[in-house]
């Protein structure tokens, strides 16, 4: 009976972490997307540099969400 019980509990606590983990990836992924948008059609700047900002901005988005999951 024990035994029943926590594969239930684990099975729950994975739920949860890969409900975290949604949250990091999505935080990351809008932050990115947002300033990338910004810097190649408001500001015209080039690609490269584009690229650069989003994947800056998308790494301290998901920083911050996870820093935000893990409180």
């Amino acid at each position: 009976m024990k035994r029943v019980r926590a594969v239930a509990v684990n099975r729950i606590a994975e739920v949860g972490t890969m409900k975290n983990l949604r949250y990091i990836a999505l935080h990351a992924v809008a932050a990115a997307a947002f300033i990338f948008l910004l810097q190649r059609y408001a500001l015209s700047n080039s690609l490269e540099s584009s690229l650069l900002w989003a994947l800056t901005f998308g790494g301290c988005a998901a920083g911050l969400a996870y820093s935000q999951v893990n409180r």
